[in-house]
């Protein structure tokens, strides 16, 4: 799995978006059904060029769709958009609907990786609590958690756990809406001569995560990858561990505290 991707959350007509990301480098694409935008992650690598197989692209079944057999048509149906035949990694979105469908669902996604519609399959949303039931299933463990994630809502609990059980941590919402303004953001910009998003960013990799930035912009699409020529010190990321806020710091809806 490639070490950071694009988001395409909220961009209907990301498919210019997705040939600028591939052509500046990216290799990793994020979708999900609830998006509605799968078959123009498609249109996007086709237009590319770049060869599908150097491209990790992932979607997502949401809880509307639960339940074995309606995720078995869902994940065809997000195959068939996407129009390559497979996808790299599939999760369930969140654990919305309760154990039971949660587990039903997955089994689905077991499936499809044995019937080789997908290559990885995982989840979203997940605590410790939701993933043991998996494993109490006799199930297989999601190769993947992807999670809410950064300085301000960093859901220790949950990352130790994944990383305890070696389950790869990708993190959504990686920039933090609407607090890129915060001073040690602004500070540490200063400090190594980069933007805010670029700092969210690199912390994020340093933690271990997979950040999953969002833009539809192609100079932002390019800068967010302009991350690796720097590295935060201690002191640099003692400060970003300090605004953590714990679940009043998230800006999304992140549900793993379902029952």
């Amino acid at each position: 799995m490639p070490v950071i991707g694009l988001g395409v959350y909220l961009n209907d007509e990301c498919a210019g978006a997705c040939e600028v990301a591939l052509r500046e480098g990216y290799r990793m694409i994020d979708s999900a059904r609830y998006y509605m935008n799968e078959a123009q992650v498609g249109e996007g690598v086709r237009r590319s060029g770049i060869p599908r197989e150097q491209i990790f692209i992932t979607s997502k079944i949401y809880h509307h769709d639960f339940g074995y057999e309606r995720a078995q048509e869902c994940i065809q149906e997000s195959v068939d958009k996407l129009g390559f035949g497979y996808y790299d990694l599939y999760l369930i979105h969140s654990p919305v609907t309760g154990k039971k469908n949660r587990i039903e669902t997955y089994r689905a996604l077991v499936d499809a990786k044995k019937n080789g519609l997908v290559k990885k399959i995982g989840v979203s949303n997940y605590s410790g609590k939701h993933i043991n039931e998996i494993i109490e299933a006799g199930l297989e463990l999601p190769d993947v958690n992807q999670i809410e994630l950064h300085p301000f809502c960093q859901q220790r609990p949950i990352v130790e756990y994944c990383q305890a059980k070696r389950i790869a941590v990708q993190a959504y919402s990686p920039l933090v809406t609407g607090q890129l303004d915060h001073d040690v953001l602004k500070r540490l910009a200063t400090k190594h001569n980069k933007d805010e998003a670029q700092v969210l960013i690199r912390w994020s990799l340093q933690k271990g995560f997979v950040p999953l930035p969002k833009s539809s912009r192609p100079d932002r699409i390019r800068s967010n990858t302009l991350v690796f020529d720097f590295e935060l010190d201690r002191h640099d990321m003692d400060a970003l561990e300090a605004l953590d806020r714990g679940e009043e710091g998230a800006v999304t809806w992140n549900p793993v505290d379902q029952p």
